[in-house]
């Protein structure tokens, strides 16, 4: 599915991707003055200075491993999801960097340009990152103590499964952790680790 079409109007900009194999599409419009979206039977619109928060973050899933998400809480409306990639097939995601980015960052202009008094936060929630961090911190000792013993036992074979289970752990959640950490950012600064490269 195309990311991003022609809008009716000239100043709208559209995104739309599917969220599951066989769920409807979700197509986000950004007119004059808000935001119009559909997700199967359902529609709203949502005016750009009733935005009261936004946040972008990290979410790799199984099939993609580049998938990025910004969610958008306004009064009298549900929170919408903006993610960066749509099913294509029953084995296959297809990553829209370009139109999302695009999507996003006009989306940013045009709240702040409606100076809507909108919070914007970056990475996971406080309350759900440092314990999340704190976990997998822990998890990479027990596995570097393991290696250790394994080592002291003389079984290499062993060392070897771990050690590498390690390095690639680390790489995947270090990963995931530094694009997520939280904060807040300016909507004429997107943070660059959370947006599709290219």
């Amino acid at each position: 599915m195309n990311g991003e079409r022609a809008g009716e109007a000239a100043e709208d900009t559209v995104y739309a991707y599917r969220s599951s194999m066989f769920g409807a599409a979700r197509e986000f419009r950004l007119t004059g003055d808000g935001i119009k979206w559909t997700a199967g039977r359902r529609s709203g619109q949502i005016p750009f200075r009733a935005v009261r928060r936004l946040r972008m973050s990290f979410k790799p899933a199984n099939m993609q491993w580049q998938r990025f998400l910004t969610e958008v809480w306004a009064d009298g409306a549900p929170k919408l999801e903006i993610v960066s990639t749509s099913w294509k097939s029953m084995v296959e995601q297809e990553r829209l960097d370009k139109s999302y980015t695009a999507f996003v960052t006009e989306l940013h202009r045009r709240i702040a340009q409606a100076a809507a008094p909108a919070r914007f936060e970056r990475g996971r929630s406080p309350f759900l990152y440092w314990p999340s961090l704190a976990v997998f911190a822990g998890v990479a000792l027990v596995a570097s103590a393991l290696i250790v013993r394994a080592l002291q036992s003389d079984a290499k074979g062993g060392a070897a499964f771990i050690a590498g289970f390690l390095v690639l752990f680390l790489w995947q959640g270090g990963n995931f952790f530094r694009r997520n950490r939280p904060g807040l950012y300016r909507p004429d600064a997107l943070p660059a680790e959370l947006m599709p490269k290219g």
